[in-house]
């Protein structure tokens, strides 16, 4: 395993997978916070968002954060494909197709074997965390008490399905890509890929009204070249492909108990639901959670309150950017009220 060395494994054997392909010794590398409470019921699931670790998004849990590890036990899961849990780059080939349903299957299996959690007070999460938290109230609604999704949506929009295409495009157009999978580190590829999101991550008045100074950054070319062009080199390039592939599938209504019925799907939730798109996210887009409000028949409540920010789909993960996420701090502390 890659990356850092402070997080645990869940090892759950042999998984049987939606696809009904079986992958051998599956890991699920995950990290804590706080202190589980004798009730067990003080329980915060995070999980990871596209190419992010643990340590890449744990900076908002803290006595003083959106996430207060005094208060309420955390726990980040680690998606796979991210280079910590079982991964294309850690993994022998062929790296079998995984879904949401997978991950959320055994992460269940994590809260319920190795800390006998009934209950979640909240499952918190962004972008592809956003999607998991989807799914978490969809196929466990008795489980989930409360489900933040930032910057997130309960399937994949055929308009985030076009955008990643492009991101797919980009990288694989690099030469270390061959015969379905990459051979070598593609530089190029990684450029180009940074290069696309960074048109489809920020919004057009992000770039109008110049934001990217706010970072120090003495130029826009400055900005792309330190932000955005190494951002995804850090990752296994077949990595990045795997969790693009769960991203593009991405449906809380993609399987048997429900059908493919996304009305159903929805209709099954009974958390209170905080839906909180970016005002200005490009591929996560506000209208896709004005839709699926109205349809959350079942749950306890169902609030839309978009992100008011410049910062297009980072808005949800605003790292050093204290106006947008002291929105995200009072929102989740009125949802942890109910």
């Amino acid at each position: 395993m890659s990356g850092s060395s402070d997080y645990e494994i869940f090892e759950p054997g042999n998984v049987t997978l939606q696809s009904g392909a079986v992958f051998p010794s599956l890991k699920l590398a995950y990290k804590t916070y706080g202190t589980l409470g004798p009730a067990r019921d003080n329980v915060i699931l995070y999980p990871t968002s596209f190419s992010a670790q643990h340590f890449d998004t744990e900076w908002l849990i803290r006595p003083d954060g959106v996430l207060d590890p005094s208060r309420y036990f955390i726990i980040i899961p680690n998606l796979f494909g991210n280079g910590l849990s079982s991964s294309p780059s850690n993994t022998a080939a062929p790296f079998p197709k995984l879904t949401y349903h997978d991950a959320i299957a055994v992460q269940h299996r994590l809260l319920t074997e190795r800390f006998g959690i009934s209950k979640l007070a909240l499952v918190y999460g962004w972008s592809m965390g956003g999607m998991q938290a989807y799914h978490w109230a969809a196929l466990h609604p008795d489980m989930v008490e409360r489900a933040a999704i930032a910057c997130g949506s309960a399937r994949c929009a055929p308009y985030n399905h076009v955008f990643l295409e492009s991101v797919k495009a980009a990288l694989t157009a690099d030469p270390a890509f061959r015969d379905g999978r990459f051979v070598d580190k593609p530089i190029a590829g990684y450029r180009a890929m940074g290069r696309v999101y960074a048109g489809w991550a920020m919004s057009h008045g992000f770039y109008r009204d110049e934001l990217w100074r706010d970072g120090g950054f003495p130029s826009l070319e400055d900005y792309l070249v330190r932000t955005w062009d190494t951002t995804f080199a850090r990752r296994d390039a077949n990595d990045l492909l795997a969790q693009i592939g769960i991203w593009q599938s991405g449906d809380i209504s993609g399987c048997p108990a429900f059908a493919g019925d996304l009305d159903r799907a929805l209709a099954a939730i009974k958390a209170h639901m905080l839906l909180m798109p970016g005002a200005t996210d490009r591929y996560f887009d506000v209208r896709d959670n004005e839709d699926e409000l109205g349809r959350l028949t079942g749950a306890k409540s169902a609030v839309l309150h978009p992100i008011p920010s410049l910062h297009g789909h980072r808005a949800g993960n605003p790292v050093g950017n204290a106006r947008d996420e002291a929105f995200i701090k009072a929102e989740i502390a009125a949802l942890l009220s109910k």
